[in-house]
């Protein structure tokens, strides 16, 4: 997939989607969806992902391969992943990576319970990875899991920043403009070398401003920021059901919307069974502030830090709970 123009910086969310933000883009982007999850006689199209992620990162600077360097104590890939897995209609993701970081990557998609994921192994260049995973999609064996799909997305597995709108544009250029063959040795994801080297029908979508890539170690601690600043987009006030600390609580609410206009700010009552609290926790609100008037109030608190810890909140982004 193409980057957006050079120098443009600033990513979009690579887990929690937020409530308003580009709204006229995604509305934009309806006939779009459409077109990409069926075809005009009601078929569904079959899509799958492939993430080449066999790389050395030696541009990095660092020991650790780049697609494994923690982020927020989190490695950039399992971003990449959780990109991607929030966008329903991708049924299969397969990961390129080398034989020695196989386990590795086994153990981050068992610790941040990634869904849809195959390992196959990388080959010696990116080409010869993309090429596993595609093999690995294209074999009919008769244990395997994966599905022949009829659209490949090849996305690199250190852009984490990656919209379902730049999916959804590709998936429906690859499907009208189609690709007929393929060189390995050139690169065919490479829009110039397609054309140059093969027989084959391509397109350039244009990627938007959000598909940059994590390449010097600069990157690490940009991109870092950029998702401590989108976690931090959201807060919730807690409180119980009693007159106090309800009073409390939306003045707080009130207090937080005026001087925080950036911020969405909601407020929820415990005790109330935790549905719409839990539905919060479900859209992966991060940071929560609990009204404790009585020192009794605390075991509201602790059932919050209950049902936190139950939801495996923690697992994919920094919690933050003030009381």
């Amino acid at each position: 997939m193409e980057p957006g123009p050079p120098g443009s910086f600033g990513p979009a969310e690579p887990g929690p989607c937020l409530s308003g933000q580009r709204g006229a883009d995604h509305a934009a982007s309806a006939s779009l969806q459409s077109a990409a999850r069926t075809e005009p006689g009601g078929h569904s199209l079959a899509v799958a992902a492939v993430l080449p992620a066999g790389g050395c990162g030696e541009r990095m600077g660092v020991p650790t391969p780049k697609q494994f360097c923690p982020i927020l104590e989190r490695p950039l890939i399992s971003y990449t992943l959780q990109a991607l897995e929030r966008v329903y209609w991708i049924k299969d993701i397969v990961v390129a990576v080398t034989g020695e970081n196989m386990e590795v990557m086994k153990s981050i998609i068992q610790k941040y319970q990634h869904k849809r994921i195959s390992l196959v192994e990388a080959g010696v260049t990116r080409h010869r990875s993309i090429f596993s995973g595609l093999k690995a999609l294209a074999e009919d064996q008769l244990n395997s899991k994966l599905s022949k799909p009829e659209v490949v997305i090849i996305h690199d597995a250190v852009r984490p920043f990656v919209e379902e709108d730049v999916l959804l544009k590709v998936v429906t250029a690859a499907k009208e403009h189609g690709c007929t063959d393929y060189d390995l040795e050139f690169g065919t994801e490479c829009l110039q070398l397609a054309l140059k080297y093969c027989r084959t029908k391509a397109k350039l979508v244009e990627g938007s401003p959000d598909l940059w890539k994590v390449t010097y170690k600069r990157d690490l601690y940009a991109a870092e920021s950029i998702i401590k600043e989108i976690i931090s987009q959201e807060i919730c006030v807690v409180m119980d059901s009693k007159e106090d600390n309800k009073h409390v609580g939306h003045l707080l609410e009130e207090v937080l919307k005026s001087e925080l206009n950036h911020v969405k700010v909601t407020s929820e009552a415990l005790c109330l069974a935790g549905r719409h609290l839990q539905q919060i926790i479900l859209d992966q609100c991060y940071n929560f502030v609990c009204v404790n008037v009585m020192t009794s109030d605390f075991q509201e608190t602790q059932k919050l830090l209950s049902m936190l810890e139950e939801s495996s909140l923690s697992i994919l982004y920094p919690v933050v709970v003030v009381s």
